[in-house]
């Protein structure tokens, strides 16, 4: 890394590596190892987002449309699963938690996310051919269960969440 020390205080760099983690060797090295043996432990999220998808196809009668869908103009901006529910097209937030958690995935999903999110959503409604007459917004909650509770997930399931202006389209 190259750093202009007449312009950037020690501090200040150090913060600056820290919030980005791509430029730190051991990031970069957990991924070159994880590209040839894989993840050790399979991550809260992606798990719960299975859990999620699964759940809402077996229970709930949903089609996964496609799964982290990331704006291509905004990396940062993703949308956990794009399902549909009949005519009905669901962009669904899955907010994965242990048990126990103090701030619930439901409570997670802040006015901060939903200013991501609502981007995210229009940017892929807007790449769309035919825009769906309908679509919602979800909140998936999957409660991972802490240690001597047995291997039960709990899936809290919040259809309809407020996210956009009542006229929006």
């Amino acid at each position: 890394m190259i750093v202009d020390s007449a312009h950037t205080s020690r501090n200040a760099e150090i913060l600056r590596v820290r919030s980005n983690p791509n430029l730190s060797p051991l990031f970069r090295l957990r991924n070159w190892l994880r590209g040839l043996i894989g993840p050790a432990v399979p991550d809260a999220g992606e798990e719960g987002e299975q859990w999620a998808a699964d759940w809402l196809q077996e229970t709930a009668g949903y089609r996964v449309v496609t799964r982290n869908w990331r704006n291509p103009s905004d990396q940062r901006e993703e949308i956990d699963l794009v399902m549909s529910d009949g005519d009905v097209l669901v962009f669904v937030e899955v907010k994965s938690r242990a048990a126990g958690a103090l701030v619930p995935g439901y409570h997670a999903v802040n006015a901060r996310k939903k200013r991501v999110l609502r981007r995210a959503i229009k940017s892929y409604l807007a790449r769309l051919r035919h825009r769906p007459a309908t679509f919602r917004f979800d909140v998936v909650e999957i409660i991972r269960p802490g240690p001597g509770r047995g291997a039960r997930h709990e899936v809290l399931h919040f259809a309809n969440v407020p996210l956009f202006p009542k006229h929006f389209h």
